[in-house]
């Protein structure tokens, strides 16, 4: 089969990113957003996912972190998609509960061409590094309406928020490798409907 592999541009006043997505990888990546604990986190989603990723984000981080992470997400959410194109023989669903030291949280998606976040994951301080958590929800939020997937993130337990916040990225990572990849007996979309 060929290798499913996305490249996405987008440009705006805010950001300037280009992302490409190899969803049949080996785990590299090579990523340059300007915000170090985000490049941590999209460099453990691609080894943990065994994508290749490719992100270059020139964004406006004199403002704040808000504009660069979530124009990420977008972009990347909108390479999830594209690569993954028709979407005939995959699995579609994916799953992991992932464990972090103290920390374990749970990843479930649905590549139903419904988006939809649900997600309660906690924090108690605003920053971890130069990451604003808040932005957490607000990255999978992107993600998730433009892959057009839905997405479960729960924390079943955990405190520190580095941690938590790692084990989502690589929980979603683990449940989207799952979800995108081939199950010979999957002979097109799995779907009730005949399209997702």
């Amino acid at each position: 089969m060929e290798k499913r592999i996305a490249s996405v541009a987008r440009k705006t006043g805010e950001t300037d990113i280009q992302v490409t997505l190899g969803l049949d990888g080996s785990g590299r990546a090579a990523i340059d957003t300007g915000i170090g604990f985000f490049d941590h986190m999209l460099d453990s989603f691609a080894r943990h996912g065994l994508f290749d990723l490719d992100v270059s984000v020139r964004g406006d981080l004199e403002v704040d972190s808000h504009h660069t992470i979530e124009d990420t997400g977008i972009v990347l959410g909108q390479a999830i998609d594209q690569a993954v194109a028709s979407k005939k023989g995959i699995r579609r669903f994916g799953s992991f509960i992932l464990p972090m030291d103290e920390t374990l949280v749970l990843c479930a998606l649905d590549l139903s061409g419904r988006p939809y976040l649900q997600e309660n994951l906690e924090f108690s301080v605003p920053k971890v590094g130069d990451f604003d958590t808040e932005m957490v929800h607000e990255f999978f939020y992107a993600v998730s309406y433009s892959a057009k997937m839905n997405l479960h993130l729960k924390l079943l337990d955990g405190k520190n928020n580095h941690h938590i916040i790692e084990a989502a990225f690589k929980a979603f990572a683990k449940a989207l490798d799952q979800a995108v990849s081939y199950d010979e007996r999957i002979t097109d979309v799995l779907s009730t409907k005949g399209s997702l």
